[in-house]
């Protein structure tokens, strides 16, 4: 049989000798094959042709097929057996290095893959790899990547099903732990999804990618980039042509519309969220030097506006109001307070003061003041409440800029809030204050009013300045040297920066000192030359005089004993306090004597008590109501937590007190002009203003919208104790400093301020100018700082004009800073 016989085409077989070749008695081994003669080139797809297999003879094959004969024969045999065996070993030796010596050079010549001989006629484009098995390659890999996810999992279930028994129920399977902790990253992690999502999108494209470079006859990096368009645009596959191409186009697309349904489903819930973190107050403030209020109470309408107007002389400000409440709320119950920003801005979040990163939220460490409003309720839980926050505020590791102000309910938790927060922390003690606030208020009318313009940023305030000119001058000299304020203290620089009210006239400025002023604004003022002014005398041999009084007290607060002690020491010997409420008299003692009162230690006052209710008028007709000096209307600590429900108990009592007055007082014709108006005979408003001219009633307001109706009728001075309050937290947290200004003239020794009549400082019809009076009221130690004429409703603080001279009345009123008597 000839080599070229069974030889068909280009194609080439292998041939090795057959047994019975072998058997010959030729000795030649040698072997022959086909070539061509065209020179090498890369074999092609369509060239490939079947091979048969090489088939070697086995020597027990030719060995069974003889006879069996004797012993030489067989020893005979046996070695001409050995001798073709080891022929034939040499031989296929030789034929296999043959092969692969040959294999080695067509593979060289790219006309045949290890261990395989291809078609003349194929042609490879990349060393090593045909085209088409680089096809396949990518098309077998990129399905095998979408099924290897579904068949581990699946596996994994199966794994854990079988090792899992029913006698482990607690065991969770692995399957379970896989998707919990999926779970957990993608809850935990806020950029989990985002990232999930851009792994997802990019595997879709190299998977994509690989089946279209596996479809189609395109280059590798053209098939990744189809694969993009099907992800981003599923209307791209409309152009794939065949089968192939267009069910892997059609599989990129519909995964793509997946990815991009999730990726909208993202955004939106990203929007959604950011739109709810405004709405809830949740976003970081990025804000500097701006005033900082943590809490909400009903003082909060009149601490805004306060700082607003205190704000307006710079353009305006920033406010950050954090509060457990949700933000919209907080804004709108602002949108509905009546009065006008005036260019400071308000900015609400919702968050806790008690955890530092609602509070770093807020820029805390950067705020320039830092105000703690006390809780409507339990002053005791509030103070609480209040010392926390200061813990919270002190536990702030960027530390803080500004001081804080915080305000109490008690006076008996200043001492430990302070030991919390150390020289950080101002305190005012709103209950306490309102309540000694109403003492002088109610032995000296009209001063309600002073305060409101004192306190308040409106009209006239504190302001402490550093003045190098004045340096070597005496204070006597220093008070008439400001003719647009009224210097009444001195910051002592000697003594670590403490405040001096109402010094020595002999008192020299020294270098660093500060001066502290009345004044309508910080930059108002400055010094002037030193005016020529004529001091005079006092009227001579005139005694202030001081005579019992009779108080009643309509109600309980919590600060009865506080009061009780601020009287016995300002009222002369023999003053009477009645005490009107429904406490019971034994519970009544327990309270002032656990408050620390010892009532028999009591010097100038004595106490009677009564029981009643102070809404019901045949309870009040029990009452001497005519014979007192003043009345005091408390807002009763049963009801102190709502602010309407204390106004309406108040403004009943008040009613109810006047017009048993004014059926008991002798009617008297006159006519009462109240803002443009008059008052009838017989009108119920004449009758009761006549009985306020008899006795003085002072009501504690905590809504300032009841203001207007007390203002309007006149027949009660009032104390609005939100707002003073308010207007306190506000001259403090603009300048602490004052703070301690505020505390000596609210406290039991010190300076106070006093309305004197003008008798103690002048005859009927002196004409005199306000730095005269200014001069003869040092002579007593004290300084003026405003009056109050006789015909007008209002008094004038730190009146303009001080050197121009007019003639004063008897009638008018002086207010002053003096020593408490």
């Amino acid at each position: 049989m000839s080599l070229e016989s069974e030889t068909s085409g280009s194609g080439r077989d292998w041939f090795f000798p057959s047994p019975s070749f072998l058997r010959s008695s030729s000795s030649q081994y040698g072997h022959r094959f086909y070539s061509n003669s065209k020179p090498c080139t890369p074999p092609t797809l369509t060239g490939i042709r079947h091979r048969r297999r090489v088939k070697f003879p086995r020597t027990s094959t030719l060995t069974n097929d003889k006879p069996q004969v004797s012993n030489t024969e067989n020893a005979k045999s046996s070695a001409k057996n050995n001798f073709i065996f080891l022929s034939q070993s040499r031989f296929q030796f030789a034929l296999v290095g043959d092969i692969l010596g040959l294999n080695l050079r067509l593979h060289a010549c790219h006309r045949l893959d290890p261990l395989n001989v291809t078609s003349s006629t194929s042609k490879d484009a990349n060393p090593g790899l045909s085209e088409n098995f680089k096809r396949n390659l990518a098309l077998f890999f990129s399905f095998t990547l979408l099924f290897i996810p579904l068949i581990i999992f699946k596996y994994i279930d199966y794994v854990s099903k079988s090792i899992f028994s029913d006698n482990i129920p607690e065991r969770v399977s692995v399957n379970k732990q896989i998707a919990y902790r999926v779970d957990v990253f993608l809850s935990v992690y806020p950029y989990a999804k985002p990232l999930v999502l851009l792994v997802a999108t990019l595997l879709l494209i190299l998977l994509g990618g690989l089946a279209l470079f596996g479809v189609t006859t395109e280059d590798l990096a053209h098939c990744l980039w189809l694969s993009w368009t099907y992800v981003a645009d599923s209307g791209n596959h409309a152009s794939s042509q065949g089968i192939g191409p267009r069910l892997v186009a059609i599989s990129i697309s519909f995964g793509g519309m997946l990815i991009f349904a999730m990726m909208l489903g993202l955004v939106s819930d990203a929007i959604s969220e950011k739109f709810d973190s405004l709405r809830k107050g949740k976003s970081e403030v990025v804000e500097q030097n701006h005033t900082l209020i943590l809490g909400w109470s009903d003082k909060l309408g009149s601490l805004l506006n306060q700082l607003a107007i205190a704000n307006e002389s710079l353009g305006g400000g920033t406010v950050v109001v954090m509060a457990e409440r949700d933000k919209e709320e907080m804004e709108l119950d602002i949108a509905k307070m009546e009065f006008g920003f005036k260019g400071t801005s308000v900015i609400c979040r919702s968050g806790s003061p008690l955890i530092l990163a609602d509070l770093k939220k807020v820029s805390v460490s950067k705020a320039r003041a830092i105000i703690v409003l006390a809780e409507d309720g339990n002053a005791d839980q509030s103070d609480a409440r209040a010392l926390r926050t200061v813990l919270s505020l002190t536990g702030v590791k960027e530390g803080l800029r500004g001081h804080i102000v915080v305000e109490l309910s008690d006076l008996d938790n200043e001492v430990l809030v302070k030991l919390v927060g150390g020289d950080l922390v101002e305190t005012v003690v709103a209950h306490d204050v309102i309540g000694r606030l109403m003492i002088q208020c109610a032995r000296q009318p009209g001063l309600a009013q002073i305060w409101e313009d004192i306190l308040g940023f409106e009209n006239c305030e504190f302001y402490i300045k550093r003045w190098p000119q004045l340096e070597g001058m005496q204070f006597e000299d220093v008070l008439i040297s400001f003719p647009a304020a009224i210097p009444c203290g001195i910051k002592v620089a000697s003594y670590g920066g403490k405040i001096i009210l109402n010094p020595d006239d002999s008192y020299v400025l020294q270098e660093g000192d500060e001066i502290l002023v009345i004044a309508e604004d910080d930059d108002t003022y400055a010094p002037a030359s030193l005016p020529t002014v004529w001091r005079g005398s006092l009227p001579k041999d005139f005694v202030y005089p001081k005579s019992p009084e009779r108080i009643l007290f309509c109600g309980w607060r919590r600060d009865m004993e506080d009061m009780i002690m601020v009287l016995d020491a300002s009222l002369a010997h023999g003053s009477e306090l009645w005490m009107f409420n429904d406490v019971p008299e034994k519970e009544r003692e327990k309270k002032l004597t656990d408050g620390g009162l010892d009532i028999n230690r009591l010097e100038n006052i004595s106490l009677v008590n009564r029981d009643g209710n102070a809404v019901i008028r045949r309870h009040l007709e029990s009452l001497p109501l005519e014979s007192f000096d003043s009345i005091l209307i408390l807002a009763d600590e049963s009801v102190e937590d709502s602010a309407i429900q204390a106004d309406s108990r108040s403004l009943a009592t008040l009613l109810l007190i006047r017009d048993i007055q004014a059926r008991r007082l002798p009617y008297v014709a006159m006519a009462s002009q109240a803002h443009g108006g008059s008052f009838s005979k017989g009108s119920w408003i004449g009758e009761m203003k006549q009985a306020s001219d008899k006795t003085v009633i002072i009501s504690e307001i905590l809504d300032p919208r009841t203001k207007n109706l007390l203002s309007m009728s006149r027949i009660s001075d009032y104390v609005l104790s939100n707002e003073l309050v308010s207007m306190a937290l506000a001259m403090v947290a603009e300048d602490r400093q004052i703070n301690d200004v505020l505390e000596e003239l609210f406290a039991e020794e010190g300076n106070e301020m006093h309305i004197r009549p003008a008798d103690l400082y002048l005859c009927e019809g002196e004409e005199l100018s306000f730095y005269e009076i200014m001069l003869r009221a040092r002579q007593r130690r004290e300084i003026v700082i405003g009056y109050r004429l006789a015909n007008a409703e209002r008094a004038i603080i730190n009146p303009p004009a001080k050197t121009d001279r007019r003639k004063w009345s008897l009638k008018d009123v002086f207010v002053v800073i003096t020593e408490k008597e």
